[in-house]
């Protein structure tokens, strides 16, 4: 039985039609945003059982104004590379909800960043920073700037052009973006050091994953990575499942996300025999070797194809979507949006996948959740599985705010128990509205209400 299938069992018939016309709405008013269109519905569809028990949330529409952004900021970004060229690329803020706090979310440099891209990543960041119970609103932004293959004084020029514009928009209280895809502790340097230029003052709390030097949090690197295993370890163990220990597990990606999500899993005695990168991806049956991964990502910049020359008994093949042919207990999608389709979920189930856990922001797509659910394969959806990284950002923002640091032992602390809570927040959400077990309707739920409820109490 789908997700679309399961939840139409326990619709309340207006609640389902205000879904349905709205949703026709979005799509008539956000034309070609196929990604914005498939993050609303997935919400949407999910959304049916709270709505129809509490008919105050259509009253209020609730729906209607979430799904409009409360800005979205699109601006020229002109920059300068090595050989003298003026180059220009578009950046982008989207700014969805402060209801429960400043708007949250990082920055996204990749060439596939558009107002769609922005806009999904921006309204699932409402739900997933609601889940973690911190006070973080939910926004996103980027550019259609690529850093692969620049030069530190071409990637620096860039930031300073784009902190030029973007900090018009932001502020501790504001606004804080944190990084993403493109944008790691490097290019929040070049960012944070423009940021101060232009409002005269070291306001750290800005930005989030900054270096530990200068008002960074120990773990936000990790916490990502680390979240999700956190959480699926969570899941698995309360179905039963031995969790990680002696599990086989395959991590899509190898950036920040992947990289600490493999070394937790290796840490709770996991053997992960697969990771990737935009060009391919490499399969080393015998587990793989992190030290080399993190040196060959972290501090060379090279590709996955790099670690086979390193290690000849791995593969390297060209292309990602056949890691999902490598049979597995566990896949951790870590890469990015709609990386697993309806193909790749039937071959997982085929080889016999026991869970899956999003790492990356909605890596699945609507069929490939129906395939996993309909075969009772855990689920660990996005939104709760990878709130860990924002959770820590929320804690770096805290911390700047009180002039402290907290040890690593404490934020890693914090995080589990955060992941903790998410899970039996999701679990409890799902019982309650008749569908137990379902974590892509609880997480939504559970989200959901809190902002809804905040709204509601804060007026039109």
């Amino acid at each position: 039985m789908s997700l679309l299938q399961e939840i139409e069992q326990t619709h309340a018939e207006d609640a389902q039609k205000y879904v349905n016309d709205l949703f026709e709405t979005v799509k008539k008013r956000n034309p070609h945003e196929v990604e914005f269109h498939q993050a609303v519905q997935e919400v949407f569809i999910s959304l049916v059982p709270a709505l129809a028990q509490n008919p105050k949330y259509i009253q209020h529409a609730i729906l209607d104004r979430l799904v409009e952004p409360d800005r979205i900021i699109s601006f020229r970004v002109p920059w300068t590379d090595d050989q003298g060229k003026v180059r220009v690329n578009r950046g982008f803020r989207v700014q969805f909800s402060n209801a429960i706090g400043p708007y949250k979310g990082g920055l996204r440099f990749h060439p596939s960043v558009n107002a769609s891209i922005v806009k999904f990543l921006g309204f699932e960041q409402i739900l997933k920073n609601s889940l973690t119970g911190q006070a973080i609103g939910g926004g996103k932004g980027g550019s259609d700037f690529d850093p692969k293959g620049k030069s530190d004084l071409e990637i620096m020029r860039f930031c300073q052009s784009f902190m030029t514009e973007l900090s018009k928009h932001i502020g501790p209280d504001t606004d804080v973006p944190a990084g993403d895809i493109g944008v790691g502790a490097r290019e929040i340097g070049f960012m944070f050091g423009q940021y101060k230029k232009m409002v005269g003052a070291h306001e750290a709390g800005v930005l989030t994953g900054k270096g530990i030097g200068y008002g960074g949090s120990l773990g936000r690197k990790e916490a990502t990575g680390y979240g999700a295993v956190y959480f699926v370890e969570e899941m698995l163990k309360n179905a039963g499942h031995r969790g990680f220990e002696g599990s086989t597990v395959v991590v899509s990606g190898s950036g920040n996300v992947s990289i600490y999500a493999i070394e937790k899993a290796q840490q709770l005695g996991a053997k992960v025999v697969a990771c990737s990168d935009s060009s391919g991806y490499i399969y080393h049956k015998s587990g793989i070797n992190l030290e080399t991964l993190k040196r060959l990502k972290e501090v060379e910049n090279k590709r996955c194809s790099d670690y086979v020359l390193e290690h000849p008994d791995a593969v390297y093949t060209a292309g990602c979507s056949g890691i999902w042919t490598i049979p597995c207990d566990i896949a951790l999608p870590c890469a990015t949006q709609n990386e697993i389709d309806k193909a790749s979920a039937e071959g997982l189930v085929r080889n016999g996948v026991k869970a899956v856990g999003e790492g990356a922001n909605m890596p699945s797509t609507l069929e490939a959740i129906d395939i996993f659910l309909e075969n009772q394969v855990l689920f660990a959806p996005a939104k709760a599985a990878n709130a860990g990284g924002v959770a820590v950002s929320a804690l770096e923002m805290a911390q700047n705010s009180a002039r402290l640091s907290w040890t690593m032992e404490e934020v890693d602390a914090k995080l589990h128990t955060i992941m903790h809570n998410i899970y039996r927040e999701c679990v409890e959400a799902s019982e309650k509205y008749g569908i137990p077990g379902n974590l892509v309707v609880g997480a939504n739920i559970a989200g959901f209400v809190r902002v809804a409820d905040a709204m509601i109490a804060q007026g039109i």
